[in-house]
C-alpha cells in the first residue's frame, strides 16, 4: 500500500492515500461537498462543476473535488501539508455560480414533478444557491425519450451530468446511450431512438439527480413523505439484494436499492424493483377445497378438515418452494416429519448434496469476484440468473480479469473465453487446470446440475477450484434453496422420490408439475400453477407481508421484514403450519416467531447470525466423470421466473418485449 499524505481540510489535519481524490478525502473528515456528476461507482466525469473546493496556495479559481487527487496538490511552505478550504468566500461565489447557470434553462416543474422531495438539485439549489435569478432569456425545451416502459423521461429538466450514460455503459454494459449536440443543443439521448436492453436499467432512475429519469408505473402515484419506508431484502432471484419497499396503506407503491457492498453494492434489477404490481394480482385470500372435481371456497376450518382427512394414514411428502422464508421450511419439515414423512426443497432437480455446504453454496463470497483475476463460468447465464451479479463479473473483466464459459453461447455484457458448451468441455479443462496465485471464482450454475449426472458435474467443478486456488460459488436461482438445504429439506431419491407419496402438502412449490394421482394442499400467495393442481388451498402472505430469514447464494442470512398486510383472509406462512399441527394433534413447539426462530437457530446455530457469512469447510466431492451432453441454463425467461413476476402485468409486457427483439430480423436478412 503506498505512503499516507498529510493535508489539511478546513482546519483539519487527515492523512489519506494519494490516489484518493479531494472529494473523498473531504468525505473521510465528515464534510459534505456537493456534487450532480460524480458517484463513487461511476468513472469521473467532472462536467457539472458543485463539487468546487479552493487549494491553499494553488491556482486563484477553485478546483473541482471530484477529479483532482490528493497527489495532485502541492506542499506548502517549507513542506507544510497542502490546504483545502470548501466554505471559503470563493467556493460560495463559485457555487453560488454553478448552481445559477444549471437553473437557466431548468423548467419550474417542482409542483408536478415526482422528484419532488427527494431531489438533489432542489437541496443543493436550498443549501448552495441564492433566491434570484439574471436571466431573462426563453429557457430551451427538448423533446422526451420512449424509453420503453419502465423509465419516464422529461429530458428539459436534464442538466447534462451523464450519470445514466455512463452507468449504462460501464455497469450494465449497453452502449446505446449519449449525448449529442452541443452548447445550447446539446442533450442526452439514445442512438437512433433505440430502447435500453438491459435487465438494470430502472437503476438509472436512482442515479438522476433531477426529475429528468423518473419511474413510469410510479409516476403520480404517491409522495415521498406519504410512504411508510420498510428495510428488507429481495426474493426475486438467490442474490438477496438489499432494498427497501415503499408503501401507501396497504399498498406497496414502489422497490427501491439500499446499499450493501457484500451483496448488491446499491444496484437492483428491473426485476426486483417494477414486480410490486404482481403482489396486487391473482391472490390468493380465501381458503378452497375441491368438490366434484371443482375449487369451491370454504372456510379455515373445512379447509383443515379436509387436510386431516387426506393426511390420515397416507404417506405424506412436503415441497419447499423458491420464495419460502427459512421459517416456513422449518415449520414445514418439523410437521411433515412428525407425520412420518419427508421433506424436498430441490424442486428443479438440482444433484445438490445433502449437509455438504462447500457443495451446495460453496466457498466464495460475492464481493470476491472484485478481486477475481480469473472466473469460470459453468452452466450458468448470471445475466439471466442474477443480473446484479453479473454486473459485478463485468466489473472484474473491466479491471483485467479473464472470463471463461463453459455452456451455449450468450450475450453476458462482457467477452468470454469459449472453453465448450458440456461436461467435456468441464472435464477437458479441469484436467489442464494448473495451479495458481492470481485470485479466481468458479461459479457453477443450476442448469449444469439439473441433469442425470449433475453431481459428477458439481464434484467436477469443485475440482476445478481446487486445482486452480479458486473459490467456488454455486448461483442458485431460488431465494429458499440454500436455506432449506441448511435446514436438512432433502428427501432420498430426489424430487421423483417425494412425487411419489399419496398426499404431497406443496408448499409455494409453482415451477414444477405434479402429476395426477397425489392429493395435493396448496400453500401459496398467487394463483399459479401450484393452486391449479391443489386439492385444498391454504392462502398465504407474500414475502413482503410477513417478516422472514433468507439464505443467498453464497450462504448468507438476511432478514426481510413486513411491510404490509396480507388480502383477505390470507395469513402468514408460519402461523398456517402452526395452526394445522394443532388440528392434526402434533402441535408445533412454538407460538410466535421469536420463539420459531429461537428453535430454527437451536437446529442450525448459523441462521441465527444474520448478514454474517460462515466459513464452509471444504468436502470435495468424490472424481468421476460426467456423462457427455451439452448444458442448460436454470433462466429462459428472465422476467417470468416466479407467481408473483407472472401475476405482474409490466413484467408479461417486458417479456413480450425480450421475445420480440430476439425475433426480430437483421438488416441483412
Amino acid at each position: 500500500m503506498s505512503e499516507l499524505r498529510k493535508i489539511i481540510i478546513d482546519d483539519r489535519e487527515i492523512e489519506v492515500p494519494p490516489a484518493m481524490t479531494l472529494i473523498q478525502a473531504c468525505e473521510e473528515v465528515g464534510i459534505e461537498i456537493p456534487r450532480f456528476c460524480y458517484h463513487e461507482r461511476l468513472s469521473i466525469a467532472g462536467n457539472c462543476r458543485m463539487c468546487l473546493v479552493e487549494v491553499v496556495g494553488g491556482p486563484p479559481k477553485p478546483a473541482a473535488s471530484c477529479a483532482m487527487q490528493v497527489k495532485d496538490l502541492r506542499p506548502g511552505p517549507e513542506g507544510a501539508p497542502p490546504v483545502i478550504r470548501t466554505n471559503s468566500p470563493m467556493v460560495r461565489k463559485a457555487r453560488e455560480g454553478v448552481m445559477e447557470f444549471l437553473l437557466i434553462n431548468h423548467p419550474l416543474d417542482c409542483p408536478i414533478c415526482d422528484q419532488g422531495g427527494e431531489c438533489d438539485l432542489q437541496d443543493q439549489a436550498m443549501a448552495y444557491g441564492v433566491d434570484f435569478s439574471r436571466y431573462r432569456e426563453p429557457k430551451r425545451a427538448v423533446e422526451d425519450l420512449d424509453l420503453g416502459p419502465l423509465v419516464e423521461t422529461h429530458m428539459t429538466r436534464c442538466i447534462s451530468c451523464t450519470r445514466c450514460v455512463r452507468f449504462t455503459t460501464e455497469v450494465s454494459g449497453v452502449s446505446v446511450m449519449g449525448q449529442t449536440g452541443r452548447g445550447e443543443d446539446a442533450e442526452i439521448t439514445t442512438y437512433l431512438g433505440a430502447l435500453i436492453d438491459s435487465e438494470l436499467q430502472g437503476n438509472i432512475i436512482d442515479l438522476c439527480p433531477v426529475g429528468a429519469l423518473v419511474s413510469k408505473p410510479y409516476a403520480f402515484t404517491a409522495r415521498p413523505w406519504e410512504l411508510t419506508k420498510t428495510e428488507t431484502v429481495d426474493v426475486m432471484d438467490a442474490l438477496g439484494s438489499n432494498i427497501r419497499v415503499d408503501t401507501k396503506g396497504r399498498e406497496v407503491m414502489r422497490i427501491l436499492p439500499r446499499e450493501n457492498h457484500g451483496v448488491n453494492e446499491e444496484w437492483i434489477s428491473d426485476k426486483t424493483r417494477f414486480v410490486w404490481d404482481g403482489l396486487r394480482r391473482q391472490r390468493l385470500d380465501r381458503p378452497y377445497v375441491r368438490k366434484d372435481g371443482k375449487l369451491t371456497p370454504a372456510t379455515w376450518g373445512e379447509a383443515f378438515a379436509a387436510v386431516k382427512d387426506a393426511m390420515a394414514g397416507k404417506k405424506v411428502s412436503g415441497l419447499v418452494g423458491d420464495l419460502a422464508p427459512a421459517e416456513a421450511a422449518f415449520a414445514l419439515k418439523t410437521l411433515i416429519e412428525g407425520q412420518g414423512g419427508t421433506v424436498e426443497c430441490r424442486t428443479d432437480g438440482a444433484k445438490l448434496p445433502a449437509g455438504n455446504r462447500s457443495a451446495y453454496v460453496g466457498t466464495a463470497a460475492i464481493e470476491d469476484i472484485d478481486h477475481a483475476r480469473h472466473v469460470w463460468l459453468i452452466g450458468t447465464n448470471p445475466r439471466a440468473e442474477a443480473p446484479v451479479l453479473n454486473a459485478r463479473i463485468r466489473k472484474a473483466w473491466l479491471a483485467g480479469a479473464d472470463v471463461t464459459r463453459v455452456g451455449a453461447p450468450v450475450d453476458l455484457t462482457y467477452d468470454v473465453i469459449e472453453a465448450g458448451t458440456g461436461a467435456d468441455a468441464l472435464f477437458g479443462l479441469v484436467k489442464k487446470a494448473e495451479a495458481s496465485d492470481a485470485p479466481g471464482v468458479v461459479i457453477v450454475g443450476q442448469g449444469a446440475l439439473t441433469g442425470a449426472d449433475g453431481e459428477a458435474v458439481l464434484a467436477q467443478a469443485m475440482a476445478l477450484a481446487e486445482k486452480t486456488g479458486a473459490g467456488l460459488l454455486v448461483l442458485h436461482t431460488a431465494i429458499a434453496r440454500v436455506g432449506a438445504m441448511d435446514l436438512g429439506c432433502v428427501t432420498e431419491g430426489g424430487i421423483d422420490a417425494a412425487l411419489g407419496a399419496k398426499v404431497i402438502y406443496n408448499l409455494g412449490a409453482d415451477e414444477i408439475d405434479i402429476p395426477a394421482g397425489p392429493f395435493v394442499i396448496y400453500q401459496g400467495s398467487h394463483g399459479d400453477r401450484g393452486a391449479h393442481r391443489a386439492d385444498v388451498i391454504l392462502p398465504a402472505a407474500a414475502w413482503t407481508e410477513e417478516p422472514g430469514i433468507f439464505v443467498n447464494t453464497e450462504g448468507r442470512p438476511q432478514v426481510a421484514l413486513r411491510a404490509g398486510f396480507p388480502p383477505g383472509d390470507a395469513r402468514e406462512n408460519w402461523a398456517i403450519l402452526r395452526a394445522l399441527s394443532a388440528e392434526l394433534g402434533a402441535t408445533l413447539p412454538f407460538d410466535s416467531v421469536p420463539q420459531l426462530r429461537r428453535a430454527m437457530a437451536e437446529a442450525v446455530p448459523h441462521l441465527g447470525d444474520i448478514d454474517l457469512l460462515p466459513e464452509n469447510g471444504w468436502q470435495p466431492l468424490p472424481l468421476k466423470r460426467p456423462e457427455s451432453g451439452d448444458f442448460g441454463y436454470a433462466v429462459t425467461d428472465f422476467y417470468l421466473t416466479n407467481p408473483i413476476a407472472r401475476a405482474s402485468k409490466l413484467m408479461g409486457e417486458l417479456a413480450a418485449q425480450a421475445k420480440a427483439r430476439r425475433n426480430a430480423p437483421l438488416a441483412a436478412e
